[in-house]
């Protein structure tokens, strides 16, 4: 019975995974249909793209093959002529074969990509497990054992208490009258005559110093000398007390150790990062071939088979030269977010006010031909890399002016905020198509579009930037917004 309810929870993860496989490629297929329906075409293709895209990146390589394989039998099945048939003919195989060529490359990018990513997180989760063990073993410093003994000026002990016997392991009787530098053979840090001269000009003294127990065992303490005299001032009696640092040395010299095993996973992870970085750029170079081949040799054969393909034909060459493009956008924009968190920030004073002036500026090219009333109020001056700061406001005011599109007088406001007295805050507002405010969870992920892509154009990349910029402030970003009401966005950063 235990080992039945043992595989069945094995099970039951694989049904999931393999289950939201089915079920994105469903929502997918649906979606196609509903689109279809409303005379939406050439929607079917990035729909799929996207479940098997989506599910390659959640739930690894076997859903996302899984994913690809329903894919391609409902675009088949549904979408190519005859429809409701799993016939192909001879024309229509290559454009099925790049149909799923190129979906298998989004598939594997999106599965690798997922793979290192998930790689890197787990290595950094177990650092972080291991560095919160060690600091949990490092609070056991403070659970001591004090020790007090008396010696007169001639260094003769004449009390020892029970918490000397315990550390040390002589008993009263064979300590007192002894003298404690020869009974303990104490190793001092400085010279003796240093440290009386010390004690006899304030009274006190305090430091660190080695003492050997009953055993030979070498103790480290912590030793505080405490001066007592006589009714005339005379120097009469020292009152020493130890606390034992043994432990303490001991998680020193582990804390050593972790530093120095945290400095050898900080060089490990920062190579990984570059080993990362190379990759994703190698990824992105090695896409880019194929898909140069794709979309070249796509436009040849429009270019010279136009008069022999249908409008069929016609609108799957415009299909694959459409994504081909979308696909070059999409690795630029994945490798530009992933540099962006280990970029090197340079942080300097920023004057916001010619920031924001030199980004509207360039940006105004954008909206030749459109009435566009700016409202630019004063900005303050914050800390920060000025370069990822320009980034934002490139991306936040970009779109700005993409969702005022459809607006006949499109208004954009760029002030200040209000913030707390140590940071800089900013808001960038518009009378746009606005959003949906119970989406505005998903606004800042990677991919996420809340609008169609045949209304407005964009990868789903840019605030998912602007809030990983910000982060790397130790700042915070918010938006608020209703449909068609507009949308604005805030952010702020240190002052200094």
């Amino acid at each position: 019975m235990a080992r039945s309810n043992i595989q069945k929870r094995k099970i039951q993860p694989i049904i999931q995974r393999y289950g939201l496989a089915v079920l994105s490629v469903g929502i997918a297929l649906e979606s196609a249909l509903f689109l279809a329906r409303h005379n939406f075409q050439g929607v079917e293709f990035p729909l799929f793209l996207f479940a098997m895209a989506l599910i390659a990146w959640h739930e690894g390589t076997g859903p996302a093959i899984l994913a690809l394989l329903l894919s391609s039998v409902a675009f088949n099945y549904y979408f190519t002529e005859p429809l409701h048939s799993l016939y192909v003919t001879r024309s229509e195989v290559p454009y099925y074969v790049m149909f799923i060529l190129f979906a298998s490359l989004v598939t594997w990018f999106s599965a690798v990509r997922r793979r290192v990513e998930l790689e890197l997180l787990r290595a950094r989760d177990e650092l972080q497990a291991e560095v919160i063990e060690r600091t949990q073993q490092a609070s056991l410093l403070d659970l001591t054992h004090d020790t007090i003994f008396v010696r007169d000026m001639g260094n003769s002990i004449t009390y020892w208490n029970r918490g000397a016997q315990e550390l040390f392991g002589w008993t009263p009787g064979q300590a007192i009258g002894k003298r404690s530098h020869d009974l303990l053979r104490t190793v001092f840090p400085v010279a003796l005559e240093d440290i009386h001269a010390e004690l006899l000009r304030t009274g006190r003294w305090e430091g660190e110093v080695k003492h050997t127990k009953s055993d030979g065992a070498t103790v480290a303490v912590s030793s505080r000398w405490s001066l007592r005299r006589d009714e005339n001032e005379r120097p009469a009696a020292i009152l020493e007390t130890n606390n034992d640092i043994s432990g303490q040395k001991r998680r020193e010299e582990e804390i050593r150790g972790l530093n120095a095993e945290l400095a050898k996973w900080s060089v490990e992870l920062q190579a990984a990062n570059k080993e990362l970085e190379a990759f994703a750029y190698s990824v992105s170079h090695d896409l880019r071939a194929p898909l140069r081949h794709m979309a070249g040799f796509a436009e040849l054969l429009q270019k010279n088979a136009s008069s022999v393909l249908d409008d069929k034909g016609q609108r799957y060459m415009t299909m694959i030269l459409e994504s081909a493009k979308r696909m070059g956008d999409l690795i630029d924009d994945l490798l530009a977010f992933s540099r962006m968190g280990r970029v090197e920030a340079r942080m300097t004073l920023v004057d916001l006010d010619q920031l924001v002036k030199e980004v509207v500026s360039e940006l105004r090219q954008e909206a030749e031909g459109r009435e566009i009333v700016w409202r630019i109020d004063s900005l303050p001056t914050c800390y920060g890399d000025r370069s990822m700061l320009r980034v934002v406001l490139v991306n936040l005011v970009s779109n700005a002016i993409k969702f005022t599109r459809q607006r006949a007088r499109a208004e954009i406001e760029i002030g200040g905020a209000k913030g707390s007295e140590d940071e800089a805050a900013v808001f960038v507002r518009d009378n746009g198509a606005g959003f949906d405010m119970k989406y505005v969870d998903k606004l800042f992920g990677v991919f996420q579009r809340l609008h169609h892509a045949d209304a407005f154009e964009g990868t789903g990349i840019g605030l998912a930037t602007v809030q990983r910029i910000i982060h790397r402030h130790g700042g915070k970003v918010r938006a608020e917004g209703a449909v068609d009401q507009g949308a604005t966005f805030y952010f702020s950063v240190p002052k200094s």
